[in-house]
């Protein structure tokens, strides 16, 4: 390959100059022009000294006359571009097997901001229900910033990316933060893969957010207090909406016997519905007590109910951390969460 990582080189298509930073391919290259990143197939750029030495040369004019005569960069202001949202893409690595072949290696995550708005975000992504990986940083207006590879054998993996998006500049109008994920099942990824090496794409991708939301208004801040107790609602203060709540446990049991005494008549899928509702319930109760910690007993057995509440605390952002080790008075049955407030 002619080209090497640093290498100044010149977009044929607009006549930019930029560098390469990293090689996607033997095809494909990701250059760098004025701070954004993206990938270029070879045969669409070139040394930026092979054009200045082919173009008819400029004779018997002063240096200063030539400077002048330059024309000037059109610059697009933040203000004049145009946002189309927050995207996840995906760029397939290739690579040729011993048969000559071009096969996908290994997909390369970026988000892509499209906005004038900076973000921070914290991302995760999942594999059967796994956490694999995890980054906390921020993304900043019409940027990529890129997260990590991916090997090609993992997408089997049913994989899940999920974000948690927020202002770097708080708005008052704004919402704290916006979660969303994208799921993709395997058969979505590699139709997806196959459309673009049609179509002789770099990449594909898929929307994060259009437009960051705005703050939910408050029930009572729309209909106001006054208005609220004449249609028969009874307001408390928020200081003191504790001392109305159920009580916290710092223990819950979740056996179907402990549940109801009616359990031999329900289904497999009633006792794991009505047991997932209970953790929920005390779940929501600690979080409003502020408790600093929850045990829930789930006991052994074939492990989805455990595997449902741990999918669950995942997601959870006021779960600092959580474990299911061998506990003397529960063996492996039960889970211990730390909250975070």
């Amino acid at each position: 390959m002619k080209y090497q990582i640093g290498d100044t080189i010149i977009v044929l298509q607009t006549d930019e100059e930029g560098k390469v930073v990293e090689f996607i391919n033997d095809k494909m290259v990701l250059v760098e022009i004025r701070g954004v990143r993206f990938p270029v197939y070879l045969d669409q750029i070139d040394f930026p000294y092979f054009k200045r030495f082919t173009q008819k040369k400029i004779q018997n004019i002063p240096v200063k006359k030539q400077l002048e005569d330059l024309p000037k960069e059109k610059r697009v202001s933040l203000a004049d571009r145009k946002e189309d949202g927050v995207w996840l893409s995906f760029i397939p690595i290739l690579t040729t097997d011993e048969f000559g072949d071009d096969i996908v290696e290994s997909l390369k995550i970026h988000v892509i901001n499209r906005t004038k708005t900076a973000f921070n975000f914290y991302y995760q992504l999942f594999f059967l229900g796994e956490k694999d990986f995890e980054l906390k940083n921020n993304i900043q207006p019409f940027q990529d910033f890129y997260l990590h590879d991916i090997p090609f054998s993992d997408l089997n993996d049913s994989p899940v990316f999920n974000f948690q998006f927020s202002l770097v500049v708080e708005q008052k109008n704004k919402a704290p933060y916006y979660e969303t994920q994208v799921k993709l099942k395997p058969k979505q990824l590699f139709n997806a893969i196959e459309k673009i090496r049609q179509n002789n794409e770099a990449m594909f991708s898929h929307i994060l957010f259009e437009t960051y939301p705005d703050k939910t208004e408050d029930l009572v801040d729309s209909l106001g207090l006054e208005k609220l107790t004449a249609k028969g609602y009874k307001v408390y203060k928020a200081s003191e909406a504790r001392e109305y709540l159920e009580p916290a446990r710092s223990l819950v049991d979740l056996h179907i016997e402990k549940l109801t005494d009616n359990w031999k008549k329900m289904s497999n899928f009633e006792i794991l519905t009505l047991q997932l509702q209970t953790f929920e319930k005390y779940y929501d109760l600690a979080v409003a007590h502020r408790q600093p910690s929850l045990i829930i007993i789930h006991g052994v057995g074939e492990g989805r109910l455990r595997n449902d509440i741990h999918e669950s605390l995942r997601l959870k952002k006021e779960v600092k951390s959580f474990v299911n080790q061998y506990h003397p008075n529960y063996g492996y049955g039960a889970t211990e969460i730390w909250f975070q407030y």
